[in-house]
C-alpha cells in the first residue's frame, strides 16, 4: 500500500480506455491491490464482467466535461485511451490522432491537476524512438518517431511530464511499452500466431532483426508500480520483458507453444517488397486495398532493441513472463477462446 493510501486520502483510480486490450488487466490488478476503480471508456463494457465495486462510465477523453465529471474524487489516473497504430497511415487520419492522443491527453492532465490527483501514469510506446539502427536505445536516447501514432504519443508524453501539483512537483509518469502481446491483444502478433498455427506463414529476410516485447500481465504490474512508487513521478520508463529478441526467436517461441516446427525457409526482402508495392499500387487504382503493402514488409524487417533497465533498478520491476512462457499462455488462451483454431 502506498503512502497516500496509508494516509486515508483519495484512493480511487480513474482508468481511461479501460475496455482496450490491456485495460481489463490494469483494472483487475488495481482492484486486487485494494484500490477503488472507476473506468472511462468510449465503448461499452467488454464481455467480461468487471470485479465487484468497479464503477464504469461511458465518456470521451476529448470532451472536457466527460473527463471532469469522471475525475471527481479521484486520487490517481491511469491514462490508456488512445488511437492506436495502423499500418499505412493516411493523411486524413492525422486529425484523429492529434485530437485523441494529444488533445485527449491534455484534457485528462488538466482535469487531473484541477482535482489534485497524486499521480498520472501514461501508457506510451517505444515507437517514439524509431528504429534502433543496430544500437540498443535507452530513455536517454534521441526520439525519432516515424509514424503519426508515435509522433502524437511523444507530444502527449510532454503534456504528462509537464503536469505539476499545487506545490510545483511533477505528478506524471510515462511508460514506454515494448510491443505488447497476449491473448487479448489484436494486431500483428496475433495474426502471426494464427498464420503459424495454420502453417501458412513464410518469413521474410534473415530474421535476425530485433524486437522488444512485453506480456500484457507484466504491463499491468509495471503500471501499478509506477502508480505507487514515490520516485516514479516526472520520469520515463521503458517497459519490456528485460531482453531483446530476434524475429527468429519470436517465431520459435510461438511455434513451440503451438507444437509445430518453425518454417524451414524464408523469402528475400527485395522481391517481396517489390511485389507488395506493385500489388498495392495496382489495387489502389481499382479502389481496393492490398492485404500486404510496402509498410507491412518494412514493419516486419525493422530493428527495434530497447533497454528497460531503469524500471528494474529504480522501481524494482521484474517481468514474470519470458518469451516462451508468455507465448505458451497466449496460445493456450487463444485456443480456449476459439481465436486460434
Amino acid at each position: 500500500m502506498d503512502k497516500w493510501k496509508d494516509g486515508n486520502e483519495k484512493s480511487c483510480v480513474l482508468v481511461t480506455g479501460a475496455t482496450g486490450a490491456v485495460g481489463p488487466l490494469v483494472v483487475k490488478v488495481l482492484h486486487d491491490a485494494g484500490y477503488e476503480v472507476r473506468t472511462l471508456s468510449a465503448d461499452p463494457l467488454p464481455d467480461e464482467v468487471w470485479p465487484d465495486g468497479v464503477e464504469s462510465r461511458i465518456g470521451d477523453v476529448t470532451v472536457p466535461s466527460d473527463v471532469r465529471s469522471a475525475m471527481n474524487g479521484v486520487g490517481y489516473v491511469m491514462h490508456l485511451a488512445a488511437l492506436l497504430h495502423v499500418v499505412n497511415e493516411s493523411h486524413c487520419i492525422k486529425e484523429r490522432y492529434e485530437r485523441i492522443n494529444v488533445d485527449g491527453t491534455s484534457n485528462v492532465v488538466m482535469c487531473a491537476a484541477q482535482s489534485r490527483v497524486y499521480r498520472i501514469v501514461f501508457f506510451s510506446t517505444i515507437a517514439v524512438y524509431g528504429e534502433s539502427g543496430g544500437k540498443v536505445v535507452t530513455e536517454e536516447s534521441p526520439t525519432e518517431p516515424q509514424t503519426m501514432y508515435a509522433t502524437t504519443k511523444l507530444a502527449a508524453e510532454k503534456v504528462v511530464l509537464g503536469a505539476k501539483n499545487f506545490m510545483g512537483e511533477p505528478i506524471g509518469t510515462v511508460l514506454r511499452l515494448g510491443a505488447v502481446y497476449g491473448p487479448r491483444v489484436k494486431g500483428n502478433y496475433q495474426r502471426l500466431a494464427r498464420s503459424l498455427g495454420r502453417g501458412r506463414f513464410i518469413p521474410v529476410g534473415s530474421g535476425r532483426n530485433r524486437r522488444t516485447l512485453v506480456y500484457d500481465e507484466d504491463v499491468a504490474r509495471a503500471a501499478i508500480l509506477a502508480l505507487q512508487h514515490p520516485d516514479a513521478a516526472g520520469k520515463i520508463f521503458n517497459v519490456s520483458d528485460g531482453k531483446t529478441h530476434t524475429v527468429n526467436d519470436i517465431i520459435s517461441a510461438i511455434c513451440q507453444a503451438l507444437g509445430r516446427k518453425p518454417p524451414g525457409f524464408s523469402l528475400p526482402v527485395r522481391p517481396v517488397r517489390l511485389l507488395a508495392g506493385t500489388a498495392e499500387d495496382l489495387l489502389r487504382l481499382t479502389g481496393l486495398r492490398s492485404p500486404v503493402v510496402r509498410a507491412t514488409v518494412d514493419k516486419y524487417i525493422e530493428d527495434i532493441a530497447v533497454d528497460s533497465g531503469r524500471i528494474q533498478r529504480e522501481l524494482g520491476f521484474s517481468a514474470q513472463y519470458d518469451l516462451f512462457r508468455g507465448w505458451k499462455e497466449t496460445v493456450a488462451q487463444m485456443r480456449r477462446s476459439g481465436d486460434l483454431l
